[in-house]
């Protein structure tokens, strides 16, 4: 799944108007209408304040609100370009301020829909690869020897611990796991342990 490298903002000019787009990461929809009520509080002086976020490992959870603009031409727009985009876990707020010239239905579309792309631009995207903690277990020499292979391999350390046996943590991608258990096995001869632990979400750079 992919979602916006970081939390960041973006304003556009139309006509006159101002649209002042912000974006951030979520994991909830509490803590996407958190961000929300926390714009609207920033930006309480705003003719509109419309939103749309997208949540769920497959993008599955959508809304939307126009928030007085004429329906479907800003929330709706927005939620369009982060969908075409492949995001999730993102939440966007564009604040606008009217200038005194309308935009038209078609205006606003692309108004809102413009500021939104722009400020993903800017931000950039990575894609969330779903990593399992596996910890192998092997004798101090031979966790000696595994652990400088792990380190020269495309695995990817994170911790180790010493007590009667060697404990080796590495973050592995959930489709490798079959695969990098097996070139364990080989490394080590047979003589190492490996556990599965919890499943969770590292950013990668989307080639």
């Amino acid at each position: 799944m992919r979602t916006i490298t970081h939390s960041g903002e973006h304003e556009l000019h139309v006509r006159r108007s101002r649209f002042v787009c912000a974006l951030a990461r979520v994991t909830t929809e509490a803590e996407a209408r958190d961000f929300i009520a926390g714009r609207r509080r920033t930006y309480h002086d705003a003719t509109h304040n419309c939103t749309a976020y997208v949540l769920g490992e497959h993008g599955d959870l959508t809304r939307s609100n126009d928030d007085g603009e004429p329906s479907g031409t800003a929330g709706l727009p927005m939620l369009d370009v982060l969908t075409r985009r492949e995001l999730t876990g993102t939440v966007a707020v564009v604040s606008r301020y009217f200038g005194g010239v309308k935009l038209g239905a078609g205006g606003l579309v692309r108004a809102y829909g413009q500021v939104v792309a722009e400020t993903i631009d800017r931000v950039g995207v990575v894609e969330r690869r779903a990593v399992v903690t596996v910890t192998v277990v092997a004798d101090h020499a031979l966790a000696g020897r595994l652990s400088r292979d792990l380190h020269a391999s495309a695995y990817t350390p994170a911790g180790s611990r010493y007590g009667v046996r060697a404990e080796l943590d590495v973050l592995v991608p959930e489709e490798e796991l079959t695969e990098f258990e097996a070139w364990v096995a080989s490394a080590a001869g047979g003589r190492a342990e490996t556990r599965r632990g919890p499943v969770g979400y590292v950013d990668a750079p989307i080639s």
